[in-house]
């Protein structure tokens, strides 16, 4: 196949905007009327991303053989959609008719064959993961609600414990399909490592304009039944044991799979005394949206190894460290050590840029990005107003949580780099902090 062929081509079809998935779903639901089910009803949050994402996917199919994980995660958790083989080539033939009716005389021979190339590894390597997880896992999981914390005026805490045993890793994500908003799923992360008695923390963050969001923090309770695909990710995961030290960076509710992590690590030192230095950055806008301060003040109190620092982007008078969290994480001691980035798009696109000059090399900065997304579209927890109201990128319900780290005053409050000899000081809290 020709990469830069699909590439080309594919940037110049999407120069017709939202007549590319207009186009793309008549045809696939006059042709195949059966498979409109599988969709929300309201295709307004829909109709954009699948388009969109399998646009891009297939465009870069040459990048995705090489490392077909995120593949092999999206073909098992698209079982949740009862998604078939034969699905499949339903899909291709409506995308290969949207690229012939907007490209026109260019769709010849020759780039019809790279398009089937690629999207033949697609939905290949979709398709024998699929296959494969269905021999020792179920299509989705079902769970119980069993609390629903409001911690602050948009955000709750939600505890579900799946039926049957799930199996997870500290740092990926899980979708949720709620019962007042059927067949519009949105992924969340974990903020906890696995558990005896099975059960997740999810913390959710409710967006304005959002269709899925406000529905989890304002009307789901105790006793209300979910359903959890099959967990996806894993670029913010680490393996047991590993001795590396972590830099943990988070905006807003991307704390929750840098928690998850935390809690791995917790549990390591626990059972052995042995566990690598981690240092925890939040950035947040206001102070009140520091929605686990409490534990985690007391966890960097009590481990040695853990620190903790608190980073307010929005509030003038917030007397601790202000600014943007990614600049002060550059500020911090780097050499040995692992970044986990964890966001909404401004705030990851700008750590990971701000990490970068400060001399941090690619492979020690970790941070899920999508084949599919645009740089920086991921976080987790939340759903963005756009998320409802115009195209996101990404495959079908799968949701871009956004939590920016807006503009503050960067160079007011900034810390100097930490150094190793404070490793045994744990929690950096200015006295005059509340």
């Amino acid at each position: 196949m020709d990469a830069y062929a699909l590439q080309r081509s594919w940037d110049q079809v999407t120069t017709h905007g939202d007549q590319v998935p207009l186009y793309f779903y008549s045809h696939l639901f006059v042709s195949h009327p059966e498979v409109r089910t599988m969709f929300p009803l309201s295709m307004s949050n829909q109709r954009d991303k699948f388009v969109g994402a399998l646009g891009r996917i297939v465009s870069h199919a040459d990048q995705i053989e090489k490392d077909a994980n995120f593949l092999r995660h999206l073909g098992r958790d698209h079982r949740k959609y009862a998604v078939l083989a034969e699905h499949y080539d339903v899909v291709g033939a409506s995308l290969c008719a949207t690229l012939m009716h907007f490209l026109g005389s260019e769709w010849d021979e020759e780039l019809a064959g790279h398009w089937t190339a690629a999207y033949q590894v697609v939905a290949r390597i979709m398709v024998e993961a699929a296959e494969m997880s269905s021999e020792s896992s179920p299509d989705y999981w079902e769970a119980d609600v069993v609390s629903a914390e409001r911690r602050t005026m948009d955000l709750t805490l939600l505890t579900v414990r799946p039926r049957s045993p799930f199996q997870f890793r500290p740092g990926q994500s899980v979708s949720m399909e709620v019962p007042q908003r059927p067949r519009q799923w949105r992924y969340f992360s974990p903020a906890n490592a696995p558990r005896a008695d099975n059960s997740i923390d999810l913390h959710v963050q409710q967006i304005d304009g959002g269709q899925v969001s406000p529905a989890v923090v304002r009307s789901l309770k105790a006793g209300d039944t979910v359903k959890l695909g099959a967990p996806v990710g894993e670029r913010l995961t680490r393996c047991e044991g590993d001795p590396r030290e972590l830099l943990l960076v988070a905006g807003g509710t991307g704390l929750a799979p840098l928690l998850a992590v935390l809690e791995q690590i917790d549990n390591e030192w626990q059972r052995s005394g042995i566990g690598p230095m981690v240092h925890l950055l939040h950035g947040v806008r206001m102070p009140w949206h520091l929605y686990d301060r409490p534990r985690l003040r007391q966890l960097a109190q009590i481990r040695p190894w853990f620190e903790y620092t608190e980073v307010v982007s929005d509030d003038a008078s917030y007397p601790g460290t202000r600014g943007k969290v990614g600049t002060v994480a550059a500020r911090q001691l780097l050499i040995g050590r692992t970044a986990m980035v964890c966001g909404g798009p401004q705030m990851v696109a700008h750590t990971l840029e701000q990490l970068a000059a400060a001399g941090m090399q690619p492979e020690h900065i970790q941070y899920e990005h999508f084949y599919y997304a645009a740089a920086g579209e991921h976080a987790a927890g939340q759903e963005t107003p756009s998320d409802d109201q115009q195209a996101q990128p990404q495959p079908p319900r799968i949701a871009v949580p956004d939590v920016p780290d807006a503009p503050g005053d960067p160079g007011r409050g900034l810390p100097a780099a930490d150094a190793r000899s404070r490793r045994g000081q744990g929690l950096r809290i200015p006295r005059s902090a509340g």
